[in-house]
């Protein structure tokens, strides 16, 4: 299996290649020159197989450059008991009839990034020993709160890496903040930037690029990689989560195979939702992919109309990991409905880069409607959906995992569709303690995070996650703020190139 450039079709690589250079030389991302098939029989094959097996044979298919004995080393380390709090990795709560819960929060930083950054770092030593290179691999990671925290923990310490994350100082929960200022190892470095998600992604993508930084990387033996879902070997665990949440209703006996499974995704960058798009086309029978957003919804209107215009004003909403208008991913899904046209793409996002705005074609408008649902909802509607689900089934829910769920509501009493649903649950409510605790009506005035943490699992009944309690005796490592401007100084002053 190969791998081209959404932007140049020409390149070929594999996937070392793809996951140890993230992105390629003239801005675009890696896709595979094909999309792999899954039979049911294949299918049915996963049953009774632990997830490290099931994610084994996925990535078999993909990562076809990596031997079977790497892809177990792979796996048997990243999903294990040690970094996830349950066997089966990822779990299903049965939520109400014909909907569930795939929770993907039960990893050590308590958010679905986990199931991908836990695994990540062994894809990306075992691909750099493959390929024989000989630099110290910086990967440099923009958050929207929850991947900064998952990817220093995957990588924290891992011999010949450093790791750089930044955030938007007022763009994450307390929570988030702490978990990632407060982040231990001796190759990790974590900044604030005065601004929103979209300026340190934006700003990454610059230093990614910017011929006169490679030049001085190359000079110091380092060379970029990165953790944010822009990297394929960050995007195709997620695809394993989709195909093994089938198999396991399967095996309850909750559908038959070959029946239909809509998927419901809270997604800002759209990785989480791309990942459903592969499994569907691989063969797994995934019916309506509906993509749910906060009030930052450029991904609802865009595939509503079209068009996709991020000439709009930014709201910090209570489910910050989604505060984005700038959604990477998409050009992965845009160059495949192309039909694979890289001058299109080019165009597209040069007009998103210099007006902010560009509009698809009809065809690719209308395949993008026939497989997506799009909706959104507002923070009043989120609160009211998780004391909601908290009143009538007891579920407690996070902030984005809950915005999930309305917009689902709202596909189905748009469409009457009683198709059955997996819904995506993206992170653990004590990640956001303050705001879950006044949907529930349980909010008692408390300033301090681990007050509300404690009274979260009062009125819960969930056992507060150790990662998340352990972080209160720990100090906080790293204050530094800085402009958006000083982003490409800030990170060759961390790695003493300048």
């Amino acid at each position: 299996m190969f791998y081209k450039s959404t932007r140049n079709s020409s390149v070929r690589v594999e996937s070392a290649v793809a996951i140890a250079k993230s992105i390629s030389e003239e801005g675009g991302l890696f896709v595979p020159e094909s999309i792999p098939m899954l039979s049911m029989d294949e299918l049915r094959a996963l049953l009774g197989k632990t997830y490290a097996q099931r994610a084994a044979y996925i990535f078999s298919k993909y990562l076809t450059d990596f031997t079977e004995s790497e892809l177990r080393y792979c796996t048997e380390r990243a999903y294990t008991t040690k970094a996830f709090d349950t066997e089966n990795i990822a779990e299903l709560a049965h939520l109400f009839d014909g909907t569930y819960m795939l929770e993907l929060w039960h990893g050590p930083t308590c958010a679905f990034k986990d199931m991908a950054l836990q695994i990540l770092p062994y894809f990306l030593t075992t691909a750099v020993k493959k390929l024989s290179l000989e630099k110290k691999v910086v990967i440099l990671v923009a958050t929207s709160g929850d991947t900064g925290k998952a990817a220093l923990e995957g990588f924290k310490d891992v011999p010949g890496t450093e790791i750089l994350v930044f955030y938007p100082e007022e763009g994450v929960s307390d929570m988030q903040k702490r978990q990632m200022t407060t982040q231990e190892g001796e190759n990790v470095a974590v900044c604030a930037v005065k601004g929103n998600f979209d300026d340190c992604q934006n700003g990454v993508k610059q230093i990614f690029t910017d011929k006169d930084v490679l030049a001085i990387m190359e000079q110091g033996g380092f060379a970029f990689s990165s953790a944010n879902s822009i990297n394929w070997g960050r995007l195709v665990p997620q695809i394993v989560y989709y195909v093994s949440a089938y198999v396991t209703l399967a095996e309850d006996g909750e559908l038959n195979y070959g029946d239909q499974l809509n998927v419901v995704v809270p997604t800002g960058n759209f990785g989480n939702i791309l990942a459903a798009y592969y499994a569907k086309q691989m063969g797994v029978p995934i019916g309506k992919l509906i993509c749910a957003s906060n009030v930052n919804k450029v991904l609802t209107d865009f595939i509503r109309t079209g068009i996709y215009d991020r000439n709009r004003d930014f709201h910090a909403t209570i489910s910050p990991s989604m505060d984005i208008l700038i959604s990477s991913n998409l050009e992965r899904l845009l160059y495949l409905l192309a039909d694979e046209d890289d001058a299109q793409i080019q165009k597209w996002f040069g007009l998103l880069a210099s007006t902010g705005c560009y509009e698809v074609t009809d065809a690719v408008k209308e395949k993008l409607t026939e497989l997506f649902y799009g909706g959104f909802c507002d923070d009043t509607e989120t609160k009211e959906t998780i004391g909601k689900l908290y009143q009538e089934y007891g579920y407690t829910c996070d902030t984005h995992t809950a915005v999930a769920v309305k917009v689902y509501q709202d596909y189905r009493k748009e469409t009457g569709d009683i198709t059955k649903t997996l819904i995506a649950s993206t992170a653990s409510p004590f990640k956001f303690s303050g705001s879950v605790l006044e949907a529930i009506g349980a909010e008692s005035g408390e300033t301090d995070e681990y007050a509300k943490v404690e009274q979260l699992k009062q009125a819960s009944g969930l056992k507060i996650p150790q990662s998340l309690a352990a972080l209160q005796q720990k100090p906080r490592r790293f204050t530094d703020s800085i402009e958006k401007t000083e982003m490409r100084q800030f990170a060759l002053k961390k790695l003493h190139l300048s």
